[in-house]
């Protein structure tokens, strides 16, 4: 006769030797505490989150309760915190703060000139195109059509279909003329959403679901390139999905595929590509990670939400593009962001697939509610019906001869500062971008500098870690005559400035960047990170 313990087959001289001539109430009583034991270690050793990481994690929190070191962290955490509360009250210093309800009511009137001084109180000139991304394009007609029909449709909800039919009927026809852009078949299907984060979580809670109820996983896993965006995380962290992230490769910055197939198991319930990811905007290899999804039967979502609105319209407007879309066999979700070079207001996205039985385990159904029967097909139930006539009424506006236009405008911006950037020494560019991000580092000194020093002359650009680095997102303000000149131009001589003097250190909230790029505590990064929000919900005491 074998045994089986933890999973190492026994024989019964085995047995014997291990347990000797005992009386069998000893026996068990020592196999149940060996079991035990050994479950213990099993759960200890194998986790979704590595040992090594949870040792590290766990000797950091042990040396911050040392009283040294525990008052040292929380001076340095006071220093941080009151440097981003000083920046919104410096940013805001203008103006009063609101923290009771008027006795009596404010007019009209006043109201649109308190609104307006809130709107005008941030230091960068943002409709002259000197941010990175957040706005993607201002036109005051437009500006002007929207506001008149998010007006009209300002109290509707498609919660109530019954009461809003047209409502639905605007969120059906923006879902379906995106399905088809992306090059979707009659099965195509999908939602809109408030942006972004809730199109990419929606996919996960959809395949956790779908994995559950079609293949039996309960415990999904999800395969993610480290570039993907943190909603990813964020969702794996919601549903209680393990994440495994790839590594990139290092010339390309896009996922190495070898690694994400190495990291395929029974319970993988998603594998993802980014077209482009934020960093970088570089795109990963789409077709063969579409074919993985083939191979081993794995659904497969491409996040198409930062620049999926351009490159649905590059091939029109004269520029080739690998296949990432719907006309790939593998591809079964894509989110895109119509809030973005969509153009239509913030609050709008979209979230598409291959076939609504995917759908049908995004939605959450409740039938044993005394209310009657519940059903939301995304994480809110009531929706603006505002921002979705608003959204309909933008796709509507640009109609296709518009976008493929803007696009031309803003790759064409895009292609004139990357070639700019590639002819300078000192910087490099982080891969081949695809559509609209172009990504700086530099091996001669601390990039962040670089973004200082522009942020002095008014522009604003994103900051990047592992490795550091800094990029510009391009939108349609940047094609404006003269914005992307100035903006080589000021680059130009602050870089010149710099590498005069590679080696000089970091200061001020630069210096803060860079320190926390490189700590070995992430927790204390993240308390940095709630800082950070925290100071924007500020108020005076």
């Amino acid at each position: 006769m074998d045994l089986v313990k933890n999973g190492i087959l026994l024989s019964k001289n085995s047995v014997n030797n291990l347990f000797g001539q005992r009386e069998p109430w000893q026996v068990a009583s020592i196999t149940a505490s060996s079991v035990l034991t050994s479950i213990w270690l099993w759960n200890f050793l194998f986790q979704d989150e590595s040992l090594y990481n949870r040792l590290k994690k766990f000797t950091f929190t042990q040396i911050k309760k040392i009283p040294k070191f525990k008052k040292q962290v929380e001076e340095e955490t006071k220093k941080i915190s009151d440097l981003f509360e000083n920046e919104v009250i410096e940013n805001t210093k203008s103006e009063k703060y609101v923290v009771e309800l008027p006795q009596q009511g404010i007019s009209r009137d006043e109201l649109i000139k308190t609104v307006n001084r809130y709107l005008n109180l941030g230091k960068y000139n943002w409709k002259e195109g000197f941010i990175s991304g957040a706005i993607y394009y201002y036109d005051e007609e437009l500006i002007k059509l929207l506001t008149e029909v998010y007006g009209l449709a300002s109290y509707t909800n498609p919660l109530h279909s019954d009461i809003f039919p047209g409502i639905c009927k605007m969120e059906a026809e923006v879902v379906r003329l995106v399905v088809n852009l992306f090059h979707g078949n009659s099965n195509g299907c999908g939602t809109m959403t408030s942006g972004g984060t809730e199109s990419i979580v929606m996919a996960c809670k959809a395949y956790r679901d779908f994995g559950r109820n079609e293949c039996g996983i309960k415990k999904g896993e999800i395969i993610v390139p480290r570039s993907a965006h943190p909603a990813f995380d964020k969702a794996a962290s919601y549903f209680g999905i393990k994440i495994i992230h790839i590594s990139l490769n290092p010339d390309t910055y896009t996922v190495n595929l070898k690694k994400m197939e190495n990291a395929i198991t029974k319970n993988t319930i998603m594998l993802v590509g980014s077209f482009p990811n934020f960093p970088y905007g570089t795109s990963d290899d789409i077709e063969a990670i579409s074919a993985l999804g083939l191979k081993y039967n794995i659904p497969v979502h491409v996040d198409c939400c930062l620049g999926g609105f351009i490159a649905a319209f590059m091939p029109q407007a004269g520029f080739q593009l690998p296949p990432f879309d719907f006309n790939l066999p593998g591809v079964t979700s894509i989110s895109a962001d119509t809030h973005k070079y969509g153009y239509s207001p913030k609050g709008s996205s979209v979230i598409l697939y291959s076939d609504k039985k995917y759908r049908h385990n995004q939605y959450y159904v409740c039938t044993e509610w005394p209310g009657g029967h519940y059903g939301s097909p995304t994480v809110s139930g009531s929706r603006s019906g505002g921002i979705i006539a608003a959204c309909w009424a933008t796709l509507m506006y640009f109609g296709m001869n518009g976008y493929i236009t803007s696009t031309k405008e803003v790759m064409n911006t895009k292609i004139f500062i990357e070639e700019q950037l590639r002819s300078m020494k000192g910087i490099f560019i982080f891969g081949k971008p695809t559509t609209s991000v172009i990504a700086i580092g530099s091996d001669d000194f601390n990039i962040y500098r670089l973004s200082d020093a522009l942020n002095s002359r008014g522009w604003n650009l994103n900051t990047l870690q592992f490795p550091i680095g800094i990029h510009i997102c391009i939108t349609h303000l940047h094609t404006k005559p003269g914005v992307a000149s100035l903006f080589i131009e000021d680059l130009r001589q602050e870089l010149i400035e710099i590498l005069k003097t590679p080696n000089v250190e970091l200061t001020g909230k630069m210096a803060m960047y860079g320190m926390s790029a490189t700590l070995p505590d992430r927790t204390i990064v993240g308390d940095i990170t709630r800082y950070f929000i925290d100071a924007m919900y500020y108020t005076p005491k």
